[in-house]
């Protein structure tokens, strides 16, 4: 008697090219992608950037949102799904802690708040703090959701996306004034860009809070794209002051990417 075979179970699976289960890396990828597009993206959408045939798409998708890892909007395209979300605290909440001993290094060595934020789809998210001693003395909530273009960590984190990307989150989020001091109009923001490129670390001159200053760097190499800063007065926080931490804050972010890289 003839007999049907047997379905494909993970130890069967294909591999990628990279040791993992290809059907993994492309499931990945498309939730990936939909993040990129800030949370939502057409079928097409899918197609183009993963350079995967529909069938296939269809199939992961599929698997996806019988899960409650993508949903789909009622103009059918999909969207990221409400299981990721206790995924993504979890994540950050574990990201926090790995953070801390670095960021507490920060507060020991330059007296002020140092703070751990990420990009979290077209906003940035704080997902660790480290206090100042000092009785004046910046507070955000971790958990806290900020425009990227008006926050000094945002603007690092938009600063190492490639310029067409970050225009598109500009443009889906606007870029409001908090101050008479943010950057409100596109080609300013791009210039200032090019300048924490060049420099390597961005600053926020009063442009989130009145007389709050707050130096940003990337955390180059991480596996999330991250930022680490520290933030404090105008009083306190000079252009000299500046100056003296922006290598020790571009230190503490290298040694926390090279931490989060051996812990991933």
């Amino acid at each position: 008697m003839a007999t049907s075979p047997a379905a494909p179970d993970a130890a069967s699976e294909p591999k990628s090219r990279s040791g993992g289960v290809q059907s993994l890396d492309r499931a990945f990828s498309l939730l990936e992608i939909m993040a990129d597009a800030g949370g939502e993206v057409s079928l097409s959408r899918l197609a183009d950037a993963s350079g995967l045939p529909l069938p296939t798409i269809h199939r992961i998708i599929r698997t996806l949102l019988s899960n409650g890892y993508v949903r789909q909007l009622p103009s059918r395209r999909y969207a990221l799904g409400p299981r990721l979300i206790g995924l993504g605290d979890s994540a950050s909440r574990m990201l926090g802690t790995w953070a801390r001993p670095h960021l507490t290094h920060l507060v020991d060595e330059l007296g002020e708040t140092a703070n751990l934020a990420m990009l979290d789809g077209d906003k940035v998210v704080y997902v660790a703090q480290v206090p100042s001693q000092h009785a004046m003395r910046m507070f955000t909530e971790v958990g806290r959701r900020v425009p990227a273009h008006s926050a000094g960590v945002g603007k690092a984190l938009l600063a190492q996306l490639p310029e067409r990307d970050a225009l598109s989150t500009l443009r889906r989020t606007g870029m409001p004034a908090a101050t008479d001091r943010t950057i409100t109009a596109p080609e300013d923001f791009v210039a200032e860009m090019n300048r924490i490129r060049e420099r390597g670390y961005a600053i926020d001159d009063g442009e989130q809070e009145v007389g709050v200053r707050c130096l940003a760097v990337p955390v180059q190499g991480g596996p999330a794209l991250t930022a680490v800063s520290i933030s404090g007065p105008e009083a306190r926080v000079s252009w000299d002051f500046v100056e003296r931490a922006a290598p020790i804050v571009r230190h503490t972010a290298l040694q926390l990417a090279g931490d989060l890289d051996h812990r991933d």
